[in-house]
């Protein structure tokens, strides 16, 4: 088992949600984190209150990932405090859900721009340090990224295209000895789609769950890589 402590993350879309549970699981075990946030506002409440945990090291930045330039800031933000980059989790996403009649085009590429060339964006820019640590990259994708539905047409081609780009990018970064995973969640209690969680969602998966598999992936021994995980609620209602 992998010993975490003092090694570095960088999450994007980290101020709440899935992003959030995994700075959390990682903290608490020594780790060293970065969250990004579109803005520093959000990040820096965030920020005060996962060090109440009171393990590891946490700091805000403001950055968004449809900017290459911003998350190549981010990055190096990492870099020159910490000094290294041991895992990048490419959380950020947003959900725009109409018929193809009604999407306009301006969700159509907050959708894509952000769940897709966002995540190109984040390994681009952090690259060159995974390649100096031999580290790990992490992509948040969804079981919409193998299971279309009506209204679903841009986040599925999002999520679809974040699964298939994550897969080839395995396959493209192992001989670098980076590792890359996808994770693909069903229904999470976050605050996604403006949802806000409430005791009805204990039937979901937890933010806290999705953590604990980020800290199991970074522990397993690097000789075994599960590329590619689906994880669904266990009991959903009507089941």
């Amino acid at each position: 088992m992998q010993n975490l402590t003092n090694k570095t993350a960088l999450i994007t879309g980290g101020s709440k949600g899935i992003g959030y549970g995994v700075a959390a699981a990682l903290l608490a075990e020594g780790m060293k984190v970065a969250i990004t946030s579109r803005t520093q506002k959000a990040a820096d409440e965030a920020v005060s209150e996962l060090a109440k945990i009171g393990k590891g090291e946490i700091i805000g930045i403001a950055a968004d990932v449809r900017n290459f330039d911003s998350q190549q800031n981010a990055v190096n933000q990492v870099l020159d405090k910490w000094g290294q980059l041991d895992l990048l989790v490419a959380n950020a996403g947003i959900g725009h859900f109409a018929s193809v009649e009604d999407m306009t085009m301006e969700q159509w590429h907050e959708t894509i721009d952000t769940n897709l060339t966002g995540v190109f964006y984040s390994i681009k820019a952090g690259l060159d340090g995974l390649k100096q640590s031999k580290g790990y990259f992490i992509t948040i994708s969804s079981l919409a990224g193998t299971n279309f539905f009506a209204n679903g047409s841009a986040y599925n081609a999002s999520k679809f295209g974040v699964t298939g780009f994550s897969q080839a990018a395995m396959l493209d970064l192992r001989k670098h000895d980076i590792r890359v995973t996808t994770i693909m969640p069903g229904s999470v209690a976050t605050y996604f789609n403006n949802h806000q969680p409430n005791d009805a969602d204990a039937w979901k998966i937890q933010i806290e769950d999705l953590g604990q598999m980020v800290v199991d992936l970074m522990q397993m021994h690097p000789r075994t890589l599960p590329s590619k995980i689906e994880v669904r609620p266990t009991m959903p209602p009507g089941a």
